[in-house]
């Protein structure tokens, strides 16, 4: 039986102005019928991320301040998509994956967060792997959103059995490569961007022969939106194609999309029907 393509959303997403990405999924899940009518692709309703994945991550103090922010569940629902995803993943029940994320992503670390993403989704998701599947699970998170994605690289900082690499505005390499940064020069363009994935990311993934990847899509990189790198919609489709093949090469397919950054809900309307629809192809 061939595996699906699963599509974690929930209703609230769409019924809030969220910190920094406001409505943008505002004409979902309508947006995304005629994908969900596909054979092949199944649609979940997530769970907030259990407390317990959430301490393995971040401390005490930061939960119990975050419990008291109005978009607290947002996150909690958006970090327990992005869990239950990559657990259906591994153990065999989904091919790949799309996750819709709200007040949650790259800029949350062990004690701190900002910019609009107030809980870590790859964090929780990372353990939890590893708590049900083995200490060794090796993943490689590849992030695309215009800015630097320090509260995931503070996370992960350390851990040899995690790559990080994020293409935002500085050239680092440390941890023997395992965590790397690749500046892409503001406005570069479709091409000139692809061509920085083909030649850093694919060949260090390659090498490290990950079990999962986890893709950071943000589009805020796209023309005209916040962090603007003159990218077209057009761009996120093709990459996600090119990091499928990846993964169909080095981890079975396993590749779980976790949306980031981007404010215009024109651009979510276009992009991300296209991007499920190339995981299910």
């Amino acid at each position: 039986m061939k595996l699906k393509t699963g599509v974690f959303y929930h209703p609230l997403f769409h019924q809030k102005l969220w910190p920094i990405i406001a409505d943008k999924f505002r004409d979902f899940p309508g947006a995304m019928e005629h994908i969900l009518a596909l054979p092949n692709v199944e649609l979940f309703e997530p769970a907030e991320v259990s407390e317990d994945l959430m301490l393995t991550v971040h401390t005490p103090q930061f939960i119990d301040s975050l419990r008291e922010k109005w978009y607290s569940r947002g996150a909690f629902l958006s970090a327990g998509g992005c869990v239950e995803a990559t657990e259906k993943m591994l153990s065999g029940e989904l091919r790949n994956s799309f996750v819709f994320s709200v007040a949650a992503g790259h800029h949350a670390g062990p004690s701190y967060a900002w910019g609009g993403t107030y809980l870590s989704c790859s964090g929780p998701a990372v353990a939890n792997l590893r708590k049900k599947f083995g200490n060794q699970v090796k993943v490689a998170i590849i992030d695309t959103d215009a800015h630097h994605g320090d509260g995931t690289r503070a996370i992960f900082s350390g851990d040899p059995q995690t790559l990080h690499g994020c293409f935002c505005s500085q050239n680092i390499r440390e941890e023997e490569g395992k965590k790397f940064c690749v500046n892409v020069g503001g406005r570069c363009g479709d091409e000139k961007y692809l061509d920085f994935i083909r030649s850093h990311f694919i060949p260090a993934a390659e090498e490290f022969a990950p079990d999962i990847i986890i893709y950071l899509m943000g589009y805020d990189t796209c023309q005209g939106d916040y962090g603007d790198q003159g990218l077209t919609p057009s761009f996120f489709p093709q990459a996600v194609k090119e990091l499928k093949e990846l993964a169909e090469r080095v981890c079975q397919g396993k590749i779980s999309i976790f949306s980031m950054g981007g404010a215009r809900p024109d651009y979510a309307s276009t992009i991300i029907p296209e991007v499920i629809k190339v995981l299910a192809d």
